[in-house]
């Protein structure tokens, strides 16, 4: 099982930037949680980040084939790229989309997220713990579809 977390513009500066909405902790050691929580696990997990539109779009795209789920914080992407939107509806894989703040606590152009409308799931407003909660939701998620598939096989060998 493989997760592809790709993080949008400026969480590159978390730790830094506005720590009275994001907290202190850096984007690395979010990542260095992560990746405990995937090894424990036995998930294969690999980490993207870019304030390019046209990079995240791209890193979706690639993840077609490669990877079973995408988590993704496409940051202030959420409320402006159809680009971006229309990459994750067009992968048709588990998509679950985590923001650090509750962006329905935030100013009124932040609380509408138009990426979230083709994801499976958000997660909003748990700090750097809301990924983690990705990575639980995420492993229920590809652990339900392992299932059905193997009922599946089955019931078609009895065929």
């Amino acid at each position: 099982m493989k997760i592809v977390v790709i993080q949008g513009p400026n969480l590159n500066m978390l730790g830094h930037r506005e720590q009275n909405i994001y907290g202190p902790m850096k984007l690395e050691e979010i990542h260095a949680q992560m990746q405990a929580v995937a090894k424990q696990n036995n998930i294969e997990i690999e980490f993207f980040q870019s304030n390019l539109e046209g990079e995240i779009v791209d890193r979706i795209q690639e993840c077609l084939g490669e990877a079973d789920g995408i988590i993704i914080n496409p940051a202030a992407y959420s409320h402006t790229s159809i680009a971006i939107r229309d990459a994750i509806s067009a992968v048709s894989m588990p998509v679950v989309e985590v923001h650090i703040s509750n962006i329905y606590r935030r100013e009124e152009f932040r609380q509408k997220s138009i990426t979230a409308a083709v994801c499976t799931g958000l997660i909003s407003g748990f700090g750097p713990f809301g990924y983690h909660l990705a990575m639980i939701s995420m492993s229920q998620i590809l652990g339900e579809i392992t299932a059905i598939k193997a009922a599946q096989e089955a019931e078609s060998k009895k065929a």
